[in-house]
């Protein structure tokens, strides 16, 4: 990546942003005020900061200044609620900030997918660090068979799936081999980060030079 890539600022993660401003031009979204938008959005910012087994219907309800019949009206069960929560992250966190600054950070794939720990960098060292949520319902709700555990599951794989998307271009043959190594490291970037590795994105990024060489990049 040239030097001047690496110097672009990242963009903060899209929940820091006015809400507004997280939906993608032309996107389908309730009103703002409405009672389902706000117990989204109150269930989002729960969630995303203190994981989905902690936080309960209760203080989504209190933080959204709703009332219990809205939530369930709107999502019969916590489960309902969490699996709505995953869906949004991937939108916001996955495709419209890490994904998106990431192209836009780099010239070519090589460039992107390394600038990848470029924004994590970033990422790690804002107060309101949050980790991954996928992960962490992964985690948190263990049964392999519960719903919110294989959305979990599917949501990490999708973004294998953009990897594997600018490994092809990047004229990679194995994408699948190389997605699951580079997410590897990602995810434990994620986790040191939570250690209190200050230097866990840049510790990556040199592991995955050496990994995009192996593979003639």
């Amino acid at each position: 990546m040239a030097v001047s890539d690496r110097r672009k600022p990242a963009s903060r993660s899209p929940d820091e942003r006015p809400a507004g401003a997280r939906e993608r031009p032309g996107s389908e979204r309730e009103l703002p005020d409405s009672g389902r938008e706000r117990v989204r959005q109150a269930a989002y910012e729960l969630f995303s900061r203190d994981g989905v087994r902690a936080v309960g219907v209760d203080a989504v309800i209190a933080r959204a200044g709703t009332a219990k019949m809205t939530l369930y009206r709107n999502f019969p069960s916590k489960n309902d609620l969490i699996l709505d929560f995953l869906r949004r992250r991937e939108q916001r966190w996955t495709r419209e900030w890490l994904m998106a600054e990431s192209r836009r950070r780099g010239e070519t794939a090589r460039d992107q997918l390394l600038a990848i720990f470029d924004v994590f960098a970033e990422w790690f060292a804002l107060p309101e660090f949050e980790g991954c949520s996928f992960l962490t319902a992964m985690i948190e709700v263990s049964d392999r068979d519960d719903p919110v555990h294989q959305a979990a599951v599917g949501h990490l794989a999708n973004i294998r799936g953009c990897i594997e998307i600018l490994a092809a271009e990047a004229g990679i043959q194995d994408t699948d081999s190389f997605a699951r190594k580079w997410h590897i490291l990602m995810k434990g970037s994620i986790m040191a980060a939570h250690e209190g590795d200050t230097a866990a994105a840049a510790r990556a990024r040199e592991v995955a030079e050496l990994l995009l060489r192996e593979q003639g990049c």
